[in-house]
Order: structure tokens, then sequence, then C-alpha cells
């Protein structure tokens, strides 16, 4: 193990009764640096999180925390020994206590006068050292969660474990909060794993994200590299907005669409005249009133600085298309588009 990693999964297999819900998964984490497990309901995520924390047994392959083997088959040291903190969804606060009472709870061990000197530090740091009085049905939602993280960082944790933390918080507090978590995580030098459903959460906190389905990890990558080069379907339909639209294979690179030819990087190996997907972006569509291409506007979506249409072609191929919200077109009317991709992204025709 490299100095500077703070935890190495290899190959871990999971298991609920005979059924494997994590399936020779590995990946490591850096020393200071923030991760994200990326996924839907049911992909494992989670499982993995209480398998780092000691919750879950392996049934299969071994967790290695700060240099030392915690889980493999048969042997799991206890949770309390790991120096790992947590943050939950529900925050999980005591509710009989207040907040600064809530955040030495984890600091018993150590003398009241440097206790209560580091938790006024910390709820400082997190922004709500005024409620420091305040039980928890008093503090709003996002002052819960920053409780709940002042609460996991006291003690000092050599890994930070966060499950679905902003899931109960309103879009735009946990996309707030979000950053402001990250702030805070890196100032402080934590190592922190994130897992999440919600791709928004996971690009707030995420430097590198991994991308789970069915168990495993698909891809791994920064937020940029898995929006503009999946390399796998399922991470193409699953992070961000796009369509899929027929093309055929010109050659190495060169991919014609019924939007015109389109060139880039082609990863796929594949003859010339193959039959390929390619992932159409909403940023790939770019409004053009002098273009030939005309779509008809079959839905729209206010977005603030811009609106996304829903555009269909005369083909009955429907894309979508991100405008600057200055340009306001009804549904029904007609808009020149021109296609605009800077990132060739082609996968197998799959119909």
């Amino acid at each position: 193990m490299s100095a500077n990693k703070v935890l190495d999964v290899r190959s871990i297999v999971c298991t609920h009764g005979d059924r494997a819900v994590v399936d020779g998964l590995s990946f490591s984490v850096q020393e200071h640096s923030l991760v994200c497990l990326l996924g839907p309901s049911g992909c494992g995520k989670t499982t993995v999180l209480r398998a780092i924390a000691g919750f879950h047994p392996l049934a299969g392959g071994e967790i290695e925390l700060g240099g030392r083997i915690v889980s493999r088959a048969g042997y799991s040291l206890a949770p309390e020994q790991r120096r790992v903190g947590m943050v939950f969804q529900d925050n999980a606060l005591f509710p009989h206590l207040k907040v600064i009472d809530n955040v030495t709870f984890g600091l018993r061990e150590r003398n009241a006068r440097g206790a209560n000197h580091l938790v006024e530090q910390i709820l400082e740091r997190v922004g709500v050292v005024e409620l420091s009085d305040r039980y928890p049905h008093e503090l709003s939602g996002g002052q819960q969660q920053r409780v709940a993280l002042a609460r996991a960082l006291a003690p000092r944790p050599v890994l930070l474990l966060m499950d679905e933390p902003f899931s109960n918080l309103d879009v735009e507090l946990r996309e707030r909060l979000g950053y402001e978590v990250r702030d805070i995580l890196k100032d402080q030098g934590t190592t922190s794993v994130l897992v999440t459903h919600d791709q928004q959460d996971a690009f707030a906190l995420g430097e590198r994200v991994g991308v789970m389905y069915g168990g495993k990890i698909m891809q791994w990558g920064t937020p940029y590299d898995l929006y503009h080069e999946p390399a796998h379907r399922f991470v193409a339909d699953f992070i961000g907005e796009g369509v899929f639209l027929r093309g055929k294979s010109l050659a190495p690179g060169t991919v014609e669409t019924e939007l015109g030819v389109v060139r880039g990087k082609q990863g796929l190996d594949c003859g010339v005249g193959a039959a390929l997907d390619v992932l159409i972006r909403p940023d790939d569509i770019v409004p053009d009133a002098e273009a030939a291409i005309e779509a008809r506007i079959v839905r729209k979506a206010f977005k603030g600085a811009e609106i996304l249409y829903t555009l269909r072609l005369q083909s009955g191929t429907e894309l979508l298309s991100l405008f600057p919200s200055h340009a306001n077109h009804e549904v029904g009317a007609s808009v020149g588009v021109r296609l605009q991709a800077e990132h060739l992204v082609v996968f197998a025709r799959h119909d």
C-alpha cells in the first residue's frame, strides 16, 4: 500500500442471503481526496459503504484501511475500532441532546476542556456555532446536516463516509450545501467517500466518481469525463441528458447521421458501414436560423439562463437542445438547428 493511500477495496463480494449484491468490486482512495460512488437504487453502493464501515461482512475480497486489513471473509474489525466517521441520510442526531452535546458525544475520552475547544472550532467551521444550545428539532434540515457533519468530523476520523447525506433537502439547499461541505472537507484535509443516486450531489463533492450498476463499477472518472467520454452505454444513459441518434461508420472516428457527419476520437472498434448509436447531448444541438435542418418544438423546460427544448425532426427523431433563455420559442414553433458535437461517443446499435 502506498504511503498516501487511505482506503483499498480489493475484489470485494457482499451477499444478501444467497444473492451477490456486490460482485468483485475494487477501488482505492488517496489521502485528502473526495470520491463518490454513484448509481441507481439497488446497485450495491450503500452495501459497499456499510462494508467499509464494518457493518456488513465480506463473502470475498478484502478491505484495507490506513494500512491495516479491516475486513475479509470470516474476519471484520469492529466498527468502533476503524476510526471511520459516518453521515447518514437522516442525520441520526440524538433528539434529547443539544447541538454541542451531540457533537461532543464522540469525544468522551478527551478531557472536557480540550473537547469543548475542538467542538467550538468545528461548529464554527460548519457554520452553526451560534446554534450550540439548541435541540435538533429546533433546527432546519440544512442545519441538522451541518451538525451531523460536525459530529462525524470531531473525532478526526481517518475516513469519512457519507450515505445520501442531502437527499432529504430541497434542490436549492442540497446544491449549496454540497459545495459548502466540499470546501469544509478540503479545508480539514478529510478523506471522504460519498454514495448517492443523485449526479448533482456526486458532481458537487466528488473529485472522482465511480458509476455503479449491478454490484460493479462501470467507470471511474472525473465528472467531466463521465459526461463527455462515457465508456459504457449505461454510463452514457445515466449521466446527464441526451438521446441516441442512429449512425453509420464511414471511417475510424467518422460517423454519418441524419444531422450530418460527426468526427472525433472513436473508441469503438468497428468496420466501415457498421450500424452505430451516437450519443447527442443537449449542448451538441445549437440554434441556427440559417441552418438547413428544421425541427419542431414539442416540449420546453425553463431553467433560468437556458431553456431545454425537446425537438422533433421531420423523420420523427426527437432531440434535446439548450437555447439561451432570451431565445424564447413556443411549443409548436419551428426552429433551425445544427449539430456541433465536440465529443464523438458511439456504441453498437441497440435496437
